[in-house]
């Protein structure tokens, strides 16, 4: 009586333990072996571990029990935890990008339309190139400022709303301006717009995504190139091709409007001044249908923005006593017990906001009690590596066209055009590539390649210097090395201050400052050095951008890390800034 259970017990706990030799009673049958049946207790058949030692597949035997086999693991090219934020964050994304894409449609247009607007305000050559100088000054004062609509997203997204419908009202505007001061007023309001666009979705991502905004600011950057890239195409076809003021003797001046118009750089009209452009006459220009038309298809992008603001419950008018849904993280954090999570709740709300404020809030005393002198190198050296990398873009769009034409290379006027359209059309590439390589890569190398890369291509120009067919390949290089410099750089810098100093302020406004006095330095030297120095410039900007930035790899590793208690309970902790940050008001 007393063996049964005994007995009973000993197989509970073989069949709990390790896996017991099988009994000799329970051995399969000699003719049951090539089938591959097993005992009940213990064989060794492809589906036990046994059979799976001898290298078996367990899929037969579960098929022939009416089981279906398990389907293999498939490795998605991003992390499901990426796409769940993306899906969850997809209608702000998505406004952010399409804001960034009016960025782009208005800051290429300027150049090709140039000519008919000075025909069309009766200006000389060099009044008319201040309105470049009024939109760029204007623009980096906007990005200064951009940060002091971010405290809140009310705040974040009236802005943006603004802008983007001051862009297309811009559009709508510049064929009513007969006056080039006139002309110069609305391009700097225009200004005040991108600058405020440039800086308020850069955070807006940063503060979103945080740790993954890389490949979502790749995003919205190669949103930018896309707008500009179809800026001058939509113009093209309403430019004029000769002289749009009819006037005696201008037969010569017409000839030479294409080149003219390819050669013009924002307020540095070079040796262009001898052409003789009339300025009295009849104005005969058809640019005012592709400004309507640029207006036209901006126009969704503030109505866009709109409903963003609806959705929230942010529109003034129709802002009443409901408020927004939760998200699912944030219905989460509401539903925990205790008074802990109550307070992780309401403590990190602000946290976001306070590490992206204005250019002037940054550089308030109270922010810098107690910091390192690294949390000034990071933000310092950063700005530097964009300064000269976002200079490299500025000068070279504006001056490979001047330097194709000129001697050794001499290249036809008509061929040298398309230098420009092919770096912008490469850069618009490479931002694309780089939306999927960001996930793969980091930004800090990504950096590295980028700023090497742009070293390695100015090197190259200067040995072959003499060659047209690299000049071309070149220009396309360079374009695909600076595309995502800036997004990179932005990412990789808000990662080393872990999202808490002024990265994305500072940085903008040192993209926009370099984008601007590089251009005009380098003019300058051009006209005095002639045209050979156009690459010595690059090489020399090339130089500075890679000793910045080995500057900053150095700050990085001597900047302080977070406390590791503070890293083992960063998911729950990461989840109140990145979603509750996001919708707060």
């Amino acid at each position: 009586m007393r063996r049964g259970p005994a007995g009973r017990l000993r197989g509970r706990r073989g069949w709990r333990g390790a896996p017991l030799r099988p009994a000799p009673e329970a051995e399969p049958a000699p003719g049951a072996a090539g089938s591959g049946a097993t005992s009940r207790k213990g064989g060794a058949g492809p589906g036990t571990a046994a059979g799976r030692r001898r290298g078996r597949s367990p899929a037969p035997e579960l098929q022939q029990r009416g089981r279906p086999a398990p389907p293999p693991p498939r490795r998605m090219w991003w992390d499901e935890r990426v796409s769940a934020r993306f899906r969850r964050n997809l209608q702000p994304t998505l406004t952010y990008w399409s804001v960034f894409f009016s960025f782009g449609l208005c800051i290429a247009f300027l150049g090709p339309t140039l000519l008919d607007l000075r025909c069309q305000t009766q200006s000389s050559l060099s009044q008319i190139t201040w309105v470049f100088f009024s939109q760029q000054f204007c623009l980096l004062l906007g990005s200064c400022l951009g940060g002091v609509f971010k405290r809140t997203l009310a705040q974040s997204l009236l802005a943006l709303f603004a802008s983007s419908l001051a862009i297309s009202l811009v559009f709508a505007i510049i064929p009513l301006c007969h006056n080039v001061v006139l002309l110069a007023v609305v391009m700097a309001v225009a200004g005040l717009a991108m600058g405020c666009i440039d800086t308020i979705s850069n955070m807006q991502l940063v503060k979103i995504y945080q740790k993954d905004s890389a490949i979502f600011l790749q995003a919205l950057h190669f949103f930018v190139g896309f707008g500009a890239l179809l800026s001058p195409l939509i113009a093209d076809p309403f430019l004029s091709d000769t002289n749009c003021i009819l006037a005696n003797g201008t037969a010569n001046a017409s000839s030479n409007l294409p080149h003219i118009r390819k050669s013009l750089v924002p307020h540095h009209p070079g040796n262009l001044s001898h052409y003789d452009l009339p300025m009295k006459g009849m104005v005969v220009t058809r640019v005012s249908y592709a400004f309507w038309i640029m207006a036209l298809i901006n126009l969704p992008v503030p109505i866009a923005v709109f409903f963003l603001l609806y959705k929230e419950r942010m529109v003034p008018c129709f802002n009443g006593s409901s408020h927004p849904l939760l998200s699912a993280d944030e219905l989460a954090l509401e539903t925990r017990p205790g008074d802990k999570d109550e307070l992780s709740t309401a403590g990190p709300r602000p946290q976001p906001a306070a590490g992206h404020e204005d250019l002037f809030s940054c550089c308030q005393s109270k922010n810098f009690r107690g910091v390192s002198f690294t949390y000034f190198a990071v933000h310092i050296t950063g700005a530097l590596v964009l300064f000269m990398t976002d200079g490299i873009v500025g000068e070279y769009s504006g001056f490979v066209y001047s330097y194709a034409v000129e001697e050794p290379l001499a290249v036809v006027h008509k061929v040298a055009g398309y230098l420009p359209s092919l770096f912008w059309g490469f850069i618009t590439l490479g931002r694309l590539i780089s939306i999927p390589v960001s996930y793969r890569m980091k930004p800090a190398t990504m950096v590295f390649i980028n700023v090497v890369g742009v070293l390695i291509t100015f090197l190259l120009l200067l040995i072959f210097s003499s060659s047209v067919v690299f000049l071309f390949v070149g220009t396309a290089s360079l374009g695909l090395f600076l595309s995502s410099t800036f997004p990179s750089m932005l990412a990789y810098t808000e990662d080393i201050l872990q999202y808490k100093g002024c990265a994305t302020t500072v940085l903008v406004t040192g993209a926009g400052i370099g984008e601007m006095v590089l251009q005009l330095l380098v003019g300058s030297i051009i006209h005095d050095r002639g045209s050979y120095s156009f690459l010595v410039c690059g090489m020399i900007f090339g130089c500075l951008a890679f000793t910045f930035y080995a500057l900053l790899v150095f700050f990085h590793r001597m900047y302080p890390k977070p406390c590791p208690e503070l890293d083992e309970a960063s998911p729950e902790k990461a989840a109140v800034p990145e979603d509750t940050g996001q919708y707060q008001r």
